[in-house]
């Protein structure tokens, strides 16, 4: 908790600089060419925030400082809400937790996963304050998760899906979460993945001593990650999202995740930096926070091998400031294919234009904003638009 008031100090402090917003054109919603019109659940990143916490009330996640953009979606029409799950928690706690959310119910972390991680099984009770009114194979959902929070979407339909075998081991039927027990990949319509780290993310290999940027960007980076980096509770050093978004284990959580036949999926990658004559990436600074130069300028000339024998090379230099743009375009491994207005199909991942902009963009920006109203309206309104 005290590493969420830190973040929100860092933001304060932020809100005192400001550029200019792009503003966003009128979009026309044609609500007779929806063929569904199903619920739209979003769900938020690394030290991210959603609706049931405080926070979201003077700054949205969603939207930051260009104006609350679940309440702007819902006056045009659709049906939007933000998650708010653990700001540093694995992906597996946060699937539970959004689970719990979205189901009315008790969370639900599993016998053996949190007998084996070292925390406590329940957390919070959300029945009676549901995100949703009813969910089911008639009330499906959309998801769409930024940043890590496309990594928790996807585990999260994985395991309605095909639910869990070491936890239907471990535990008795009568005790088990519905979670776990698979058997509802109809629930969900579609997935999108804003700026998410599919197969991980350089970021978290950098150099911290490496010099790079000005002394005020470094001195950013250091409180960023000290915001990011959660005090123990005690619990197994591999049920964080640090240790998730690192790229050997990122590949690993893929080989654990299906593409769905019945889902839609999209993925949006984003990108702030140019590339230079040597072939290395340097951020466009009108565009990148400055709390990415840093990483970027390093994101974008390392190559090295990963423990588990990787090879990082050229493709990963282009980067959001956060995340590597190959990383974002989809799994590496999962059936995939630039995105096609008018052929889109169920169980492969469509993906979308590069959006320009650096990793906070598609939330609406912090210091550089960006109105992204119009992004949203146009992608929510094409997903109606699906059979």
């Amino acid at each position: 908790m005290k590493k969420v008031k830190i973040l929100s100090l860092v933001i304060a402090v932020i809100l005192l600089f400001s550029s200019c917003a792009k503003s966003a054109p009128a979009v026309k919603i044609n609500k007779d060419e929806f063929k569904t019109n199903y619920t739209f659940v979003f769900c938020h990143g690394l030290s991210g925030w959603g609706s049931y916490d405080k926070q979201n009330k003077f700054l949205p996640y969603w939207g930051m400082r260009t104006g609350n953009l679940m309440e702007y979606l819902n006056s045009q029409g659709f049906n939007c809400v933000a998650a708010s799950v653990a700001p540093h928690g694995s992906a597996w706690d946060r699937a539970c937790e959004l689970y719990a959310q979205l189901s009315g119910s008790v969370v639900d972390y599993g016998k053996e996963h949190s007998k084996r991680c070292k925390h406590e099984r329940f957390g919070t009770d959300y029945s009676k304050k549901p995100l949703i009114e009813k969910w089911d194979s008639e009330n499906k959902i959309n998801l769409l998760g930024h940043s890590f929070g496309g990594v928790t979407v996807r585990l999260l339909a994985e395991l309605m899906a095909n639910g869990s075998e070491a936890e239907i081991k471990a535990t008795d039927s009568e005790d088990i979460s519905p979670l776990f027990t698979g058997g509802k990949a109809d629930y969900i319509n579609s997935i999108t993945a804003l700026a998410s780290p599919h197969n991980g993310t350089t970021a978290y290999d950098i150099d911290p001593d490496e010099d790079a940027g000005s002394k005020s960007q470094n001195r950013l980076s250091e409180i960023m990650a000290k915001a990011n980096s959660p005090k123990s509770d005690g619990r197994a050093d591999y049920d964080y999202a640090n240790y998730d978004m690192l790229i050997d284990n990122a590949l690993e959580i893929n080989r654990r995740i299906e593409t769905l036949e019945n889902v839609y999926y999209f993925s949006v990658p984003c990108n702030s930096s140019v590339k230079q004559k040597d072939g290395t990436y340097l951020p466009d600074e009108s565009k990148t926070e400055s709390m990415f130069v840093r990483s970027s300028i390093l994101m974008g000339k390392l190559k090295e091998t990963t423990p588990k024998g990787f090879e990082i090379n050229e493709k990963w230099f282009m980067n959001d400031g956060l995340v590597n743009t190959v990383s974002a375009l989809a799994p590496f491994e999962s059936p995939q294919k630039e995105y096609e207005e008018g052929n889109v199909s169920r169980g492969e991942w469509n993906i979308m234009p590069i959006y320009d902009g650096d990793h906070m963009s598609l939330q609406g920006g912090l210091t550089k904003k960006n109105d992204v109203k119009e992004f949203y309206l146009k992608h929510l309104s094409m997903i109606n638009s699906l059979n």
